[in-house]
């Protein structure tokens, strides 16, 4: 049996802004079942108190590290944090959520009993308009090849794009860094750290608690910053392709997933005309894609027969859907 606290892990935490989570994000941390660890708070110009906590916090735990920068956003916080890491491996955690205690033990053994070079854990969703937590895991434990990590990731199967929930040999970094001033950074990250992993240890236990806040950037009002979305999309499926060319309906359906996630927070934008025709074109280019993938969920295959009809019709629907699904929530 392998010793449980045998090698340094780096946990990865940028703040900015966050004073009302960090607390409850650092806990969940310090309070860890696997003892060895480097937390490196990286304040990334924070202009409320987040910075002073990261240094309050520093003093009651000789294991946290506190680094203080310019602005940059968060994979630029990201990147140096992980130059400065000293772990064998590394994980993420956003500083507006929180971790099980025992997640970094979760991976690890996962890591260890497959011998593998990354694995991952799956989280739960908690909504904070009413506290309603959504369950993402299964209980089950694969070793899955990058090929087949992608392809799922793709298919929202499991795998998620996100940089959290996940341990990383340190080493994978070395010719992998987050794109500096993008939105969305994960999803051109993520993909090149399973391919270089080659096989990844995947654990589909709820360690990871992430909230959905209303001013979040995936829920927040559209920006033309949220355009980073598709060109994330389009390079990681570009790259993808070179390198496993059987992915390519895989790959299609995130690209037309990122369309219509797009296409559906400008529903009420009076500009970008030209932008939500382009959107349109592409989904409605790739109708026989949609319908005739048994993995596309219906819920798609709806909305391309809306879009079909025309967009006033297809926006009434999905608000209407929309309002029934937080209701719901």
């Amino acid at each position: 049996m392998f010793n449980m606290n045998a090698d340094l892990i780096s946990v990865i935490v940028p703040v900015y802004n966050v004073e009302p989570y960090l607390n409850r994000c650092i806990k969940s941390i310090v309070n860890q079942t696997y003892r060895n660890i480097e937390i490196i708070l990286v304040d990334d110009g924070a202009t409320d108190n987040s910075g002073v906590m990261c240094d309050e916090w520093q003093y009651k735990d000789n294991r946290i590290k506190v680094i203080h920068k310019v602005n940059g956003g968060l994979s630029d916080a990201r990147n140096v944090a992980i130059k400065c890491a000293t772990g064998t491996y590394i994980t993420c955690i956003d500083s507006d959520d929180n971790v099980d205690e025992d997640m970094i033990e979760y991976l690890y053994y996962l890591v260890k009993k497959y011998k593998c070079r990354m694995s991952l854990c799956s989280h739960r969703i908690l909504f904070e308009r009413n506290n309603k937590i959504k369950s993402l895991g299964n209980g089950k434990e694969e070793v899955l090849s990058a090929e087949e990590c992608i392809k799922k990731m793709c298919y929202h199967d499991c795998v998620d794009t996100s940089a959290w929930g996940k341990l990383y040999e340190r080493e994978l970094f070395n010719n992998i860094e987050y794109p500096v001033g993008k939105l969305f950074e994960d999803i051109g990250t993520t993909y090149k750290a399973f391919i270089a992993s080659e096989k990844i240890a995947c654990g589909y236990k709820d360690k990871y608690t992430y909230y959905v806040r209303a001013n979040s950037i995936v829920t927040g009002s559209f920006n033309i910053r949220k355009l980073d979305l598709l060109e994330m999309t389009d390079k990681m499926a570009d790259d993808v392709l070179k390198q496993f060319p059987n992915l390519k309906e895989a790959v299609l359906r995130r690209r037309l997933y990122a369309r219509f996630s797009t296409l559906n927070q400008m529903l009420y934008v009076n500009d970008y005309i030209e932008l939500r025709c382009e959107l349109i074109k592409f989904i409605l280019e790739n109708e026989n894609a949609i319908m005739n993938n048994p993995k596309t969920p219906l819920r798609d295959k709806i909305a391309l027969l809306l879009l079909r009809i025309g967009f006033s019709i297809y926006r009434f629907c999905w608000l209407v859907f929309k309002r029934d699904i937080l209701r719901y929530l």
